[in-house]
């Protein structure tokens, strides 16, 4: 199963986080994990949401820009070594990432990490014939 991330390109400038957020906030889009990479002149704010569609909406209206891309959301136990033996898997199957963090929301005990794959597919199968859980929403 694969989810929708939003990636956001913002000036790097007081305030324009902020101004995202209040978007959100105001178009009621709920929060589910959330990453940002800088540089010294823009960011890459990367979003997963309840109701995507809307927050791309809402995002666009505002001035934004934003992009649709398709992630792996994947459940994994939440104690020490879950994550390394994921990144094994990959390693095992020469599947490269290209970025991934997580959100402890989910399952009790559980934690979702968000992969972007640069094989998507191949990671995807990897992923299912190893049994684990990919998450559609969280």
């Amino acid at each position: 199963m694969e989810i929708k991330q939003i990636s956001v390109f913002l000036e790097n400038t007081t305030g324009r986080l902020s101004e995202v957020t209040k978007t959100l906030a105001r178009a009621g889009i709920n929060l589910r994990a959330i990453s940002i990479a800088d540089t010294a002149d823009f960011g890459i704010l990367r979003l997963i949401v309840d109701k995507t569609a809307e927050a791309v909406n809402a995002l666009n209206t505002a001035g934004f820009t934003t992009r649709q891309t398709d992630v792996a959301a994947v459940e994994i136990e939440d104690v020490p070594g879950s994550l390394a033996r994921l990144m094994e898997l990959f390693q095992q199957s020469q599947v490269n990432i290209e970025y991934l963090y997580a959100s402890l929301e989910g399952t009790a005990g559980k934690a979702v990490v968000i992969f972007k794959l640069e094989d998507h597919i191949k990671g995807l199968k990897i992923l299912s014939d190893n049994g684990l859980t990919m998450a559609d929403k969280f």
